[in-house]
């Protein structure tokens, strides 16, 4: 696949760029680059970075089986067949004081989706717009030379928009799905704890992180709570070099409410009773010591298990690249 490759060429030109010069840090000071609120800063550090996440979901999936666009459409006029979204994440992290780090996260996303109707008819609609804004506050616990433990205290602001609309069969500038939609329209908490350690190449770590959805938000409803927890190994390959395996679980809840422009009979991405669900993903990944106090890092990760609240769009894989630039 074309991600695939993308991950492999950038792995080649990585291991290319190493230097001989020890830039007085390891590469993996920090977690995979998929891992968001995973160390602190000390007093009047700070840290800009730059994420683009890329995730496909092609075919559906209902509990723990796939099945065809032609079960979809025993069910409902319309089925979802694949989709793309594509995240640019802007970050900044700064430390007021050695105890606390404060984390500042801005997404855009892009999404498109293609459908088939019972007639046969294909079509696609997109979505460009900001998604919901967070802000997170990390607080050391415990640490020493080798062993880290700090709290993440978060929020994330209902900034993301919930009422994207496109053309579609049914009529021009429609109410888009759940899916197509890029913020959640409600404050949300962002609790979570993070570990990390290391001994001599070898590092570890784990994270877990919730979202706690708070009220109902304009359009009559309020998505899911949502869990994960991750776990990862780390091994340098040379002081500006490291690699990453890591495994993620994911559960996220059904919608409750209802957006009243949505017709759940239309189509399952409308339904907000299957939107719920699980995954494991296995994640592999490249760190490297780019520049002075830079970090250019990538991550795969693909799903080994997926039980979904469906008829719902799997997950295929998700690609994250990153550049991180302390001062």
């Amino acid at each position: 696949m074309k991600q695939v490759t993308i991950f492999l060429l950038i792995f080649a030109c990585t291991c290319n760029t190493l230097h001989a010069q020890n830039h007085g840090g390891r590469a993996d000071d920090h977690a995979p680059i998929g891992v968001m609120g995973d160390h602190t800063h000390h007093e009047g550090e700070g840290m800009l970075s730059y994420r683009y996440m890329f995730m496909d979901m092609d075919g559906n999936r209902s509990g723990s089986n796939r099945v065809s666009t032609q079960d979809v459409l025993n069910q409902f006029m319309v089925s979802p067949e694949d989709m793309d979204m594509h995240m640019h994440m802007l970050g900044a992290m700064y430390a007021p004081t050695d105890s606390l780090t404060l984390m500042l996260m801005i997404p855009f996303i892009e999404l498109s989706m293609n459908h088939q109707t019972r007639s046969g008819m294909r079509f696609k609609t997109r979505t460009q717009a900001l998604g919901d804004i967070s802000l997170t506050g990390l607080i050391k616990v415990w640490n020493n030379d080798d062993h880290f433990l700090h709290l993440n205290a978060g929020v994330s602001l209902p900034s993301g928009e919930i009422d994207s609309r496109d053309d579609t069969p049914a009529g021009a500038q429609m109410k888009l799905p759940y899916p197509m939609q890029a913020g959640s329209g409600t404050v949300d908490l962002l609790p979570g704890i993070t570990y990390r350690g290391y001994e001599d190449a070898w590092s570890w770590g784990a994270q877990l992180r919730g979202t706690i959805r708070l009220g109902e938000n304009d359009n009559d409803y309020t998505l899911g709570n949502r869990v994960q927890t991750t776990a990862w190994l780390g091994y340098l390959i040379a002081p500006e070099v490291s690699t990453s395996l890591r495994v993620n679980y994911e559960r996220w809840g059904n919608i409750d409410g209802a957006d009243p422009d949505l017709n759940p009979m239309m189509v399952p991405t409308a339904d907000p009773d299957r939107r719920g669900g699980s995954r494991f993903d296995l994640g592999f990944g490249v760190t490297t010591l780019a520049f002075e106090k830079s970090r250019l890092a990538v991550e795969l990760l693909l799903p080994t298990y997926q039980d979904l609240d469906g008829p719902q769009l799997e997950t295929d894989l998700q690609l994250i690249i990153g550049l991180q630039q302390s001062f």
